[in-house]
């Protein structure tokens, strides 16, 4: 089997971590979002600081954060890769809480899985802080929204 244009997959046809090492290091940002859907009484606990666990936005900021850094360790053919920043916005909209996920680097790789994991992580730890609160919460619409540096140059959804 040939590895054709798929990138992880070698001439064998087996999954294969794709070599960066002659790729230009350079700055590289993603972006990714998502949202959390979840009763209205729910966003208003979590508006007013009265959920039964805690800080829901700031615990959910910092796993987030963790998640991102984490990312090499989660997905099989991920390249590790020093982030220089992560950045989560959390925001309580009509229906939930939308996520904005930021993250940075400068290497030899893209960055849009941290931002993906970043985005997932924050939403999975809003579902536990909330899920006694509402157990119908989820988790919708995680995708990246644009992408900058290397080769490919910038991608805008």
């Amino acid at each position: 089997m040939s590895s054709g244009n798929l990138s992880h997959i070698n001439d064998k046809g087996e999954a294969n971590m794709v070599d960066t090492s002659g790729k230009e290091i350079s700055v590289r940002i993603a972006i990714a979002t998502g949202k959390v859907t979840m009763k209205s009484e729910v966003l208003n606990a979590i508006a007013s600081g009265q959920t039964p666990k805690g800080d829901v936005l700031a615990t959910a900021r910092i796993a987030g954060i963790m998640g991102a850094k984490k990312t090499s360790e989660l997905i099989p053919l991920c390249h590790p890769i020093a982030l220089n920043k992560v950045e989560i916005d959390l925001r309580i909209v009509s229906d939930g809480v939308a996520i904005q996920a930021t993250a940075k680097t400068t290497d030899r790789t893209g960055v849009e899985m941290e931002a993906l994991t970043a985005v997932s992580v924050a939403g999975l730890t809003l579902i536990d802080m909330i899920k006694a609160m509402d157990p119908h919460a989820s988790i919708n619409a995680v995708q990246v929204e644009s992408k900058s540096g290397g080769k490919t140059g910038d991608w805008q959804r």
